[in-house]
């Protein structure tokens, strides 16, 4: 494929191929910009996604296709998909529509936490650090 017409032309064509048949969604919150996940997506995912207007992956763990809230009542509405200008990765602009993104819990409040990105590196020590 000529290299202009996919960065630089106005027709959608994810590249699929490029990392084997999977490419990285970054899920963003379209309230407040914060990052809330990674997963991947396949052509499958992509396609349940548009349909259902719920952000769906591609398990990697389990090898199946998922649709984030499904079991935890904390689906991911889509608002808007963005793709980068060579076409193998993804941005879901998302309202959270249940009390979290990620599939762990807060310790102290036991609640479902709001974005699987709760811990930072204090730098330049690198010492971890825990956000609530």
């Amino acid at each position: 494929m000529d290299k202009k017409i996919l960065e630089e032309g106005t027709k959608l064509l994810i590249d699929f191929k490029k990392r084997g048949g999977l490419i990285p969604a970054v899920v963003q919150d379209v309230a407040d910009g914060r990052i809330l996940m990674l997963a991947y997506v396949n052509p499958e995912a992509l396609e349940t996604t548009l349909e259902k207007g719920m952000a769906t992956f591609w398990s990697t763990s389990r090898n199946e296709l998922w649709t984030k809230g499904e079991t935890s009542g904390d689906f991911l509405k889509i608002v808007e998909i963005l793709t980068d200008c060579d076409q193998d990765a993804l941005i879901y602009r998302v309202e959270p529509q249940g009390g979290g993104a990620c599939h762990t819990r807060d310790p102290e409040s036991g609640k479902t936490r709001s974005s699987c990105f709760y811990r930072k590196f204090e730098l330049p020590g690198e010492q971890l650090i825990h956000i609530k």
